[in-house]
């Protein structure tokens, strides 16, 4: 298949499963429900209720495969670009980002804290981090990525399954199990007794899970995240109206799921999925986050949704990334390739060595 072929393949598929997340703003949506053969709706009951899925059942017996991740072996180019990077993935897609999985790294003093970046929905560790991964292992700090959230289509991986490239697709819950292990991974490999997080979009959200009920708490110094759906996301209205159109008893959400993976239909903003995460505030104790937002996010939206508020023990630090930057006008992708997002993350980790952030244009994708 030609790289060319790969693109329309996965830009196709999420155009279909964000459009799946607008039935229902006509009679669509109810003609959808009632023309759906009755197995395929008790599954889109099951999935929607929080019942073990007839996938997962298959899963139980082995016939299926369950949610799992991928060490990303070799390392592609660094990228300065989101869509090039995204072309690379196409054909590269469990090739992790320069400077990453290094298992020879030792931490240093003066950086004692390895750091696990953490991909986004719909997303590989090379294109969400081709850039930010190696200007981090130049710092002087180990760095580390997987491919966390695989899902079968059986599973409800949604179309991602079919398509090069696509992780984040699977119950946040479950990728938070296989961050935790990844984590524990890192920490045998270095030596260090914690590590910094840096996540983006569902990454932040899913090192949130970890941190809560996964055992991260202990094992994380800081987390940085850049448009994590810590809150969820209306999508620009399209995920709210689709979730308010289940809740009036069409299952909008229900049908995108099967479309675009678990993962991403839990990260509608009032999904139950929140209101469990976040039931004891935004924060865990003895850990220190940093925030940050673009105005042009497409994605997480509103996109100061992705503000925390600090709570016992913890300290948090929002940032807007056009705040004293007017010309970066970085949307939720490609603020990932900002010289300021590079800036603002190596500040994080490293506020004495890197006091500074940069200022220079970077355009939106989409």
């Amino acid at each position: 298949m030609t790289t060319s072929k790969r693109i329309r393949m996965r830009v196709a598929a999420a155009i279909m499963g964000v459009a799946a997340l607008a039935v229902g703003t006509g009679t669509g949506a109810m003609d959808a429900r009632a023309d759906t053969p009755r197995t395929i709706q008790n599954l889109v009951d099951a999935i929607n209720s929080g019942v073990k899925t007839a996938g997962k059942a298959l899963a139980d017996t082995g016939i299926a495969s369950a949610p799992h991740s991928t060490i990303p072996s070799g390392n592609g180019p660094e990228m300065t670009d989101t869509l090039a990077a995204f072309t690379f993935s196409l054909a590269n897609e469990n090739m992790a980002p320069a400077g990453a999985n290094d298992w020879n790294c030792k931490p240093t003093a003066a950086h004692p804290e390895p750091v696990v970046l953490l991909h986004g929905s719909w997303m590989n560790a090379y294109d969400g981090f081709a850039r930010m991964s190696p200007k981090i292992k130049q710092a002087g700090f180990c760095v580390y990525a997987l491919n966390y959230g695989q899902e079968g289509l059986v599973q409800q991986g949604g179309l991602g399954a079919l398509v090069p490239g696509v992780n984040g697709v699977a119950p946040m819950e479950e990728s938070a199990k296989e961050v935790a292990v990844f984590v524990d991974k890192v920490l045998a490999s270095t030596g260090a007794t914690k590590v910094d997080i840096i996540g983006h979009s569902q990454g932040g959200t899913v090192a949130d899970q970890y941190l809560k009920f996964g055992g991260g708490a202990a094992k994380v110094d800081q987390l940085i995240t850049f448009g994590a759906t810590h809150h969820g996301t209306s999508l620009d209205g399209i995920a709210t109206l689709g979730r308010r159109i289940t809740d009036m008893g069409f299952n909008a959400l229900g049908f995108s799921q099967l479309l675009v993976g678990e993962g991403l239909i839990e990260q509608v903003a009032g999904s139950s999925f929140y209101a469990k995460l976040n039931a004891g505030g935004d924060t865990v104790s003895r850990v220190h986050y940093t925030s940050v937002a673009t105005k042009n996010d497409e994605v997480s939206t509103p996109y100061d949704a992705t503000f925390l508020t600090a709570g016992p023990g913890a300290t948090v630090s929002n940032v807007t990334l056009q705040d004293g930057c007017g010309i970066d006008f970085s949307d939720h992708l490609s603020m990932m390739y900002s010289p300021r997002a590079v800036s603002i993350a190596l500040r994080a980790l490293d506020p004495a060595g890197h006091p500074n952030l940069v200022c220079a244009f970077n355009p939106y994708v989409l």
